[in-house]
């Protein structure tokens, strides 16, 4: 018998060391935790595990008890979306104009399930500047009916990029430009994306986009509505600073039904119910006031 041999012979009948399993065991705990705390400031992208069906067991009303990395779309004090209304927004005479610098770059369009979203995979197509601090864009994405309303109304639409702090240090590590509109014309960005959209109806997929300007988004960052708040889909994540802006675009009904139809969410819809103010401070930055 050789040396492995006579060495396993030796061994039969002692208790291995548990020390090695037990660190092993921790040791994939502690990676799994740091993974969702790393992840938690990010939508979710993976459709079947919510949905806007208001009466279903994985609609928005039972977000927060889905996932215990969720329990802020239940319990948070700062949910969004919101409705703005006047008497509620205290108005900012000398605004302060987001400072937008994107550019031209890379780009992939995507069918989430829940959402169409066009999104800058390499950060690329710049950021903006909110107080000092720069938020990178990462991507766009669609809601229908628009989520946020404005004295009660909702809009046809709703656009929200999303960006991110480029310094991990800030508390307010995301912010949200946010644009309605309403039935009209056709939005000429929109016309860019339509064919591609319905080529992947009701097909969790994505593609290439080539080179898109997000400049062409039309969010000007002069009049806005401000205020903290959060994701609008799960984990729901807070201190998110919002930014809305004033100015409504327009959006033709049939661009509306295609990205309606491409996500094919319950009754068409892809919006989250607004949420409480809870006594919030909401702002309205417009230097004609």
């Amino acid at each position: 018998m050789g040396f492995l041999g006579s060495k396993r012979s030796s061994m039969k009948g002692q208790k291995q060391p548990i020390f090695i399993p037990l660190f092993l065991r921790f040791s994939v705990l502690f990676l799994c935790f740091s993974a969702s705390v790393a992840h938690n400031d990010e939508e979710v992208e993976d459709e079947r595990e919510f949905d806007y069906n208001e009466n279903g067991a994985k609609g928005p009303h039972h977000w927060g008890d889905l996932k215990k990395e969720w329990a802020a779309c239940k319990n948070g004090a700062i949910q969004s979306p919101i409705d703005l209304t006047n008497d509620r927004v205290k108005i900012i005479t000398k605004s302060v104009k987001i400072e937008k610098n994107y550019k031209p770059a890379e780009s992939i369009i995507k069918n989430r399930g829940h959402d169409i979203s066009l999104q800058w995979p390499d950060h690329k197509a710049g950021s903006i500047t909110i107080d000092g601090i720069e938020y990178v864009l990462l991507q766009v994405h669609w809601h229908s009916p628009s989520e946020h309303t404005i004295n009660g109304k909702r809009y046809a639409l709703e656009a929200h990029m999303v960006h991110k702090a480029a310094d991990p240090n800030v508390k307010s590590g995301l912010a949200v430009s946010a644009l309605l509109y309403e039935d009209g014309s056709p939005n000429d960005f929109l016309c860019k994306l339509i064919s591609n959209i319905t080529d992947m109806t009701d097909e969790v997929q994505q593609r290439s986009m080539g080179v898109t300007d997000p400049n062409l988004i039309e969010i000007d960052g002069v009049e806005y509505y401000r205020y903290i708040g959060s994701l609008t889909v799960p984990p729901c994540t807070e201190s998110v600073i919002w930014i809305i802006n004033k100015k409504i675009a327009t959006v033709s009904k049939e661009q509306v039904h295609t990205i309606r139809e491409a996500v094919h969410d319950y009754a068409e819809q892809n919006a989250r119910p607004v949420q409480p103010h809870n006594e919030r401070e909401m702002e309205l930055h417009s230097p004609n006031s």
